[in-house]
């Protein structure tokens, strides 16, 4: 049997599980009976010509009806099955039998009746009939008749549920860089699998979801061509051929079924052609908006409502342009929207097709208030965790954005994203998945649901799981996630002893076992679905996926979170209150009571979820009938949870008493941290052993973006064996630098001498660094204090007052590699705030291009300071020899240097403005 075929059953049979997701439990039906013996039923439309998707739907129930035994004919003999719109003659008639009254459903909703062998079903919109056809077959997939009497009425509470497949890759393809896929069979051969495509879009019917989004960076130049550019296009004559047909197959199946497809795209790109032709970048976050780029970005808008104007858009103003002042209100109002209207006119129509708003990287809520004057069919979407699954209830500035867009007057999507700490490791836990739908109504006031893969978003449609040599497909093997999701979005207020039968059930049903084993399975997805949220959010150091939570994480990572560009929010916003393990050590130092969750109180708890996970597995095990390599996977998996708890929990402790050293000076501080350490790097063995020949890899994006624990360039450090030999060292140099210690003293402080600087030619004015130094021509902030390093370099002189108004631009050449020295002010901003004040320092979760230069990571932190003003952080450009410019985005920063490139730049806290709390004890384990 293929895949592909074992898939299509694999839907066949879960459709009837899914029977109860929708409440199917309230039909008063009787017990699962044998197939009726060849009894008539008709089913009649009584509202004209059904649509395509309605007809979908009587189709999907006259399937049900015939594999239950009946014969479907288009007499009145035997049972009659009237299907309608709400105000149909022949709808209301019959509704009139009926007591109590029903209520007319809202959008997507329906109505099932039965009275003297007619049943009804009825909605107010094509969704809702298509719903209410469904859900009838699912309820004769399970008892195996049709129901002796109905009452119910039901609809979504969510408006928009939908799922998300990036059509990206793992890698950059030759030539180009991220987010730049052209669609190409080459490329994306699944992409034209159109059987595929069917076992999902079925699967997304099943969970009733209503919306598929697409995402890309430039999708127009595979779908479109234009006449005033023809050259733009990035697929030749025979792809794009393809794609249009493609595009046509899968919009119109989608729509059968009731799903949106959304395409996503972002701002500014172009196609590779188009760019060069005009001999630009294809994207280049600091550049200004231009006729020409606009020209070709609303032409191409233009085109594509024009070819498929039932498909709707997703506008990332943010990442690819940078995002600060009013660029994005102009780019949305006088490009996208105008493109958008341009095509519609093109067609002679005015109903606006949507447009949903990516509030990432942008200040959304000016944008919405600019835009909705303009076009009123607009929508609203922001991550709830950021790219991970940390707690069901955000608070702080993250909080309150949602809560902000949710009141604009438009519809607030919530975003569960990449899910970097989840993968890739099997998730569905049904208990926190509904207090996080719970907290989206609850807390962040969204009505709709973006639902990114669980694993491996980067390697559609496979997950990384190593099968004898096969891939599994996603959706098969993360059927729970999808599920748990779109039943919370269809309603979220269920009763909690309901659910868990609904779960242990479904679960017994999977795997051939009692309902008791069923709640031994369910238990160890809750608990495992504990153990990933709570490190992230304890312990990380982004909620993005430039970091790989199952691989680990170094030493130096958990006690100086600050040296690898904390992402603040994480701690502020997506956890709940609580300590990070500074914190909770300086607190402990100094008597001071602690508050919420405390490090400690996580290490205890995780490994408690992870021994609770393994051992509800192993007591369902013996009784597993049906699905059993499925389950042994599962259970591996829950085992590799547990491994990651120990590992974590004992790295976490070493932490803890290795810290104390800060304060104390003494040694012991540290020699007691060593067997901690040890058995973390244990731990961790344990579970390259559990992935060494069941996962192909630990993090689907494998390019340079990755950077923790370790940076993946080229694909490298992407699965745990390649993790043992650096924690291996690590251990070993911890060990190392105690013997030193022991033998000749406190050998930290390195003899600090200023940097090499590199010759260049710039027309810019010169100062050099020292204390008293004027840094900015229109002000007089001079230096008060600056790291040895800095100390004498020739620095540009700027203009704050300038640079509030345009990005800073440095051109300048060089006979040899050079790294140009940047200082970042650190300050506390809010949730993607627009500060122009101060220039954004480079931030991988807002600005995918936040590396091309090895800027991303801070070299020297506290390294400057300036009376009144925040203390500096200093990054490394790095530039080749040649002629440059070098674009830093708006707000006050500073230019502090240009250094011959081979020289390492030291990796620090100069302490210039800290406190104990940010003494450095980083050289413990490095040599």
């Amino acid at each position: 049997m293929t895949s592909m075929v074992r898939g299509i059953l694999t839907v066949v049979v879960w459709c009837c599980l899914l029977a109860q997701a929708s409440g199917a439990s309230l039909f008063h039906a009787g017990s699962k009976a044998e197939p009726v013996a060849k009894k008539r039923v008709s089913i009649h439309f009584v509202s004209g010509a059904p649509s395509p998707r309605v007809k979908w739907g009587m189709g999907k129930l006259s399937a049900a009806l015939k594999k239950a035994g009946y014969i479907v004919a288009d007499s009145d003999k035997g049972d009659v099955i009237v299907i309608g719109y709400w105000n149909a003659a022949d709808v209301q008639q019959q509704l009139q039998r009926h007591t109590p009254r029903f209520e007319i459903p809202g959008k997507e909703g329906f109505v099932l009746a039965a009275k003297d062998e007619e049943l009804l079903i009825t909605g107010n919109d094509d969704s809702g009939l298509l719903y209410g056809c469904l859900e009838l077959a699912d309820s004769i997939a399970q008892s195996g008749h049709l129901p002796a009497s109905i009452g119910k009425t039901d609809q979504p509470q969510m408006v928009l549920r939908g799922a998300c497949i990036g059509v990206q890759k793992p890698y950059y393809l030759p030539g180009r860089t991220v987010y730049e896929y052209p669609y190409t069979p080459e490329t994306f051969p699944w992409l034209y699998d159109k059987q595929l495509w069917i076992q999902y879009l079925d699967s997304l019917a099943a969970n009733r979801m209503n919306a598929l989004f697409l995402w890309n960076g430039h999708p127009f130049a595979s779908l479109v061509k234009l006449k005033d550019y023809p050259y733009a296009v990035e697929v030749d004559d025979a792809t794009f051929r393809k794609n249009e047909e493609l595009y046509s197959f899968l919009t119109t199946e989608a729509d059968k079924r009731g799903i949106w497809v959304i395409q996503m795209f972002y701002n500014i790109i172009v196609s590779k052609p188009f760019a060069e032709k005009h001999h630009i970048k294809t994207q280049e976050r600091e550049r200004p908006i231009t006729p020409l780029i606009a020209d070709y970005t609303r032409k191409s808008i233009a085109a594509f409502v024009e070819k498929y104007p039932n498909v709707g858009l997703m506008v990332c103003l943010g990442e690819a342009m940078e995002g600060v002042g009013n660029d994005d209100i102009e780019w949305f109002t006088k490009t996208i929207i105008p493109g958008v209207k341009d095509g519609l006119a093109a067609l002679g129509k005015t109903a606006e097709p949507p447009i949903v708003l990516r509030a990432h990287d942008t200040n959304a809520p000016e944008v919405m208030e600019a835009a909705l004057p303009l076009y009123k069919n607009l929508y609203t979407e922001a991550k709830f965790n950021g790219e991970a699954l940390t707690t069901p209830r955000p608070r702080g500035s993250w909080a309150a954005l949602h809560q902000t867009l949710s009141k604009l007057g438009s519809v607030q999507i919530e975003n569960v994203h990449i899910l970097a700490n989840l993968e890739p490791f099997r998730y569905g836990s049904p208990e926190f998945i509904y207090e996080s739908v719970k907290g989206m109504h609850e807390v962040m006031g969204g009505n709709g649901l973006h639902l990114y893969p669980q694993a491996s978003y980067w390697d559609w449609p496979y997950s990384a799981d190593s099968v004898k040599g096969k891939r599994l497909l996603q959706i098969e093997r993360d059927w729970i996630w999808y599920h748990a999701w779109a039943r919370y979005t269809w309603k979220a207020d269920r009763p909690k002893a309901e659910e868990a039968q609904y779960w242990n059930n479904l679960l017994a049903a999977k795997y051939g076992c009692t309902a008791a084993d069923g709640a031994s399975i369910v238990a160890a997805y809750d608990q495992s679905g504990e153990i990933a949220p709570k490190l992230l959010r304890r312990f990380g150091i982004t909620d993005g996926n430039r970091q790989t939570l199952t691989l680990g994480m170094l030493m130096t990572q958990l006690i100086n979170p600050f040296r690898y560009g904390l992402f603040t929010l994480l701690y502020d916003c997506e956890s709940p209150e609580g300590e990070m393990i500074i914190d909770y050590v300086d607190k402990e130092e100094k008597g001071l009571p602690h508050t919420g969750e405390t490090p400690a109180m996580v290490s205890r708890e995780v490994i408690a979820h992870g021994e609770a996970a393994v051992a509800a597995l192993e007591k369902a095990a013996p009784h597993i009938t049906q699905n059993r390599e499925e389950f042994e996977r599962l259970l591996n998996d829950m085992k590799c949870y547990r491994a990651m708890a120990y590992h974590f929990s004992f790295k976490v402790n070493a932490a803890i008493k290795l810290l104390h050293y800060k304060y104390s000076g003494n040694i012991n501080d540290l020699e007691a941290a060593i067997p901690d350490l040890q058995q973390s790097v244990a731990a961790y063995k344990e579970l390259a052993s559990l992935t060494g020949s069941t996962y192909l890899y630990a993090n689907s994006m494998q390019t340079a973006q990755r950077k923790i624990p370790m940076r993946g360039v080229d694909a490298t450090f992407k699965h745990w064996k390649e993790m043992v030999p650096v924690f291996e060292k690590e251990l070993s140099t911890f060990k190392y630098k105690i013997d030193s210690l022991k033998n000749i003293g406190d050998s930290s402080e390195a003899l600090r001498n200023p940097l090499i600087q590199e010759k260049v030619n710039t027309g810019n004015t010169i100062v050099t660094l020292k204390e008293g130094a004027l840094l900015f021509s229109d002000t007089n902030l001079v230096i008060k204090k600056i790291a040895p390093e800095l100390q004498g370099i020739s620095a540009v002189q700027l203009a704050f007052r300038q640079q509030q108004q345009v990005p800073t631009e440095i051109s300048f050449s060089s006979k040899e590699p050079v790294k140009v020295l940047v200082g970042f002010y650190k300050t506390q901003r809010g949730a993607f705030v627009t500060d122009t004040t101060f220039a954004k320092a480079p931030e991988l979760e807002t600005n995918a291009a936040a590396d091309d230069y090895g800027q991303a990571e801070a070299r020297i932190t506290n390294a400057l300071v300036m009376e009144n003003m925040p203390p500096v952080n200093v990054h490394a450009y790095q530039f080749k020899a040649g002629a440059h410019t070098l674009k830093l985005p708006k707000g006050a920063s500073l230019v502090l240097g240009f250094v011959m490139a081979a020289q390492p730049i030291p990796v620090y806290d100069a302490m210039l403005s800290g406190d104990e709390k940010s003494k450095n004890i980083d050289w413990l384990f490095e040599r």
